[in-house]
């Protein structure tokens, strides 16, 4: 594969990769792999992703046997329908999660890392497989069987890691929430999947505080009346005897025996994911075994060219599909550090202090933390030793090209930004980067291999300009089904609705004549003014880089009378006043780098910006109290990181 011989960053924030890493990359063997095997000749990235979307069956089969993922069971075809929604991948195709994960097992190195605010461990593969093993067989003495469903309350530890193998090993069903979700927000989701076992943690540390989680346990037992055991994880090392009858972590593992995995179908159910939940009950999005270790191998290794030898960090919450992103890094033999507690503790630059201490290589962090460290003009680089760090990804929001810049100003040399966008949908990114391809400050590097995305106005792909995303073919790790929908009716009308047999995912994107990709925000949150639409992206770009202005949302909305009132919501950052000259700054802003059409017509100050527990807006939710809702009719409390910041809000309607 092709590539310019410049491996410096052409403009601030840019990344063009250099010779050596075209040469050395994963893609680029894979490449030569399907030349040698009579599979194609590719000159570039972009033949070989139209060669993937052309013919879908022939670039997944590719995927299987290129990275020789061990199937028990072969399969009589490779996509036995291509019906959306329904698609069939591999059937008659069996195997587990697990196998994938410990065929990389290496005595010279970690499976990972297990980090925290108070301490960090190496875990060996050897342990990792043990306890693994330890925990299935204590599940299976309780009777736990394939489709069963295992639950945690868990942060981001070793001990939630394993608990998820174990489950999987078995073919039972796994899901997961944060200890920070409210117990209501908690049985809202796992509540659904009427669960056999419980696993959780005693506590949680975060931002220097220990966090009694004991009290929160006992509501949750209450209130999953099928439970056959819950199994506690010592996180702050607790009295348990409150709780009554619960089984110590120790003690279950200490079952002990072999691993022994399932082989089950490719689209067994492996975990089920939740939505954000804003506006009721938060849909459960069921994946299956095959289809995310195909997605996840694929991604990690051709996208990310993750390697064994490397660490690969993610910072994420067990709550976030970036959790289950994480854990994948072990489906490539990489050793994945897991960090449990505030990215900012002690300092702002706090994460990346656990990054140089574990000698990460590939890290990823939602880009609101990204700009939060922007903010503050920290400079890593200078501070710690991330000199093993070459790339890092963003993801949860738009990243804007200050951001771009920053990462490479912070580090002191330039790196690629590896910016993402995906969803818990597919729990993956069907947008992102691949090593052989350069990357634009503020644009995604390109559509990944085997995601048919186009953009569609008024129904057909356009180029250059704005558009709906859609994804015209299956990608195996679409959702087999959603949980509690037996006719298919909400997962039809989630994705299917406005494109019958087109998947309409709700972003507005512009995908570039180079064939990279710009997010403008979601669709349905599109500022429409005159006819001129926007992404509400672009003015988070033109403001949010502002040190007086720490969050901010803008929503466009339609009067009654016809007029369309557009106002932003700033929350000011310590110290600062929103003043005539502040409105002033802020409007100058929008006017030269967003658009002289889309300055608001107020700018008003609140004390916060509410968000869902992933960090995205509540745009939509917003805009609906302020045209007279009710807070309770539009959004959940229970899917709200402070639900208390809505009043700010409501204030605004009731003068």
């Amino acid at each position: 594969m092709t590539t310019d011989p410049a491996g410096s960053a052409p403009e601030p924030g840019g990344w063009t990769p250099d010779v050596r890493t075209v040469a050395h990359a994963r893609i680029t063997e894979f490449c030569d792999w399907l030349r040698a095997n009579d599979n194609g000749d590719f000159a570039d990235y972009q033949q070989l992703w139209r060669a993937s979307v052309s013919d879908v069956a022939w670039f997944w089969e590719a995927v299987w046997r290129f990275f020789e993922i061990p199937l028990r069971a072969a399969p009589t075809e490779i996509l036995g329908s291509a019906e959306m929604p329904g698609a069939q991948w591999f059937p008659g195709g069996r195997l587990n999660y697990v196998d994938q994960v410990f065929r990389h097992a290496d005595p010279e190195r970690p499976a990972m890392v297990v980090a925290g605010e108070d301490g960090a461990a190496e875990w060996s593969w050897q342990r990792l497989e043990s306890e693994t093993a330890g925990f299935a067989n204590y599940l299976r003495g309780l009777g736990v069987r394939p489709g069963d469903r295992v639950v945690g309350y868990l942060p981001n530890i070793g001990e939630t890691v394993v608990a998820f193998l174990a489950a999987a090993s078995i073919g039972a069903v796994w899901a997961v929430c944060n200890p920070d979700l409210a117990v209501d927000g908690v049985v809202a989701r796992l509540g659904q999947l009427e669960p056999t076992v419980l696993i959780a943690a005693d506590g949680t540390v975060y931002g220097g505080k220990r966090h009694d989680k004991r009290a929160e346990i006992a509501a949750l037992r209450a209130a999953l009346p099928g439970l056959r055991s819950t199994v506690v994880v010592p996180r702050l090392g607790l009295d348990l005897a409150e709780l009554g009858e619960v089984t110590g972590w120790a003690e279950a593992i200490a079952v002990g025996g072999d691993l022994q995995s399932e082989p089950v179908a490719f689209d067994h159910p492996l975990w089920v994911l939740f939505s954000s939940g804003t506006t009721g009950t938060p849909k459960g999005i069921v994946h299956g075994h095959g289809g995310v270790v195909f997605e996840h191998v694929k991604y990690l290794g051709l996208q990310l060219d993750l390697r064994p030898e490397e660490r690969f960090c993610w910072y994420t919450t067990t709550s976030w599909m970036m959790w289950n992103f994480q854990v994948a890094g072990l489906l490539v033999g990489a050793t994945i550090v897991l960090y449990d507690g505030s990215p900012t503790h002690p300092d702002t630059d706090g994460m990346w202090r656990v990054l140089a201490d574990h000698r990460v290589s590939v890290f990823g962090a939602g880009a609101g933390y990204l700009l939060a460290c922007a903010k503050e003009g920290l400079l890593p680089g200078q501070r710690y030793d991330l000199s093993r760090l070459r790339g890092v990804g963003s993801t949860g929001s738009p990243l804007p090209a200050e951001g771009f810049a920053w990462v490479q100003r912070g580090l002191g040399r330039a790196v690629p930004v590896q910016s993402c966008s995906g969803g818990t949908d597919v729990v993956t990114a069907f947008i992102g980067s691949a090593p052989t391809v350069p990357i634009r400050a503020g644009e995604l590097g390109c559509l990944s291999l085997g995601a048919a995305i186009e953009a569609w106005d008024d129904g057909q792909p356009v180029i250059g300009v704005a558009g709906e995303l859609v994804i015209t073919k299956p990608m195996p790790s679409m959702p087999v089904f959603f949980w509690n929908d037996p006719d298919g009716a909400r997962y039809r009308d989630a994705y299917f609705a406005k494109y019958p047999e087109v998947w309409c995912h709700g972003d507005w994107i512009t995908i570039t004549e180079r064939g990279s990709v710009v997010v403008h925000g979601r669709s349905d949150a599109t500022l429409n003014r005159g006819g001129i639409r926007m992404g509400s992206a672009e003015i988070y770009n033109a403001v949010e880089s502002m040190p007086a202005i720490r969050d901010c949302l803008v929503v466009g909305v339609e009067l009654a009378d016809g007029g369309y009132w557009m106002p932003l919501f700033v929350a000011l950052a310590d110290g600062a006043v929103l003043d005539d000259a502040l409105r002033a700054e802020i409007t100058a802003a929008i006017r030269g780098s967003a658009s002289p059409r889309h300055v608001p017509d107020d700018i008003l100050a609140v004390p916060g910006i509410p968000r869902t527990m992933t960090g995205k807006r509540l745009e939509i939710p917003i805009k609906r109290i302020l045209l007279g809702a009710a807070p309770a009719q539009v959004v959940s409390a229970a899917a709200v990181d402070d639900p208390g910041l809505l009043d700010g809000f409501t204030e605004y309607v009731r003068r």
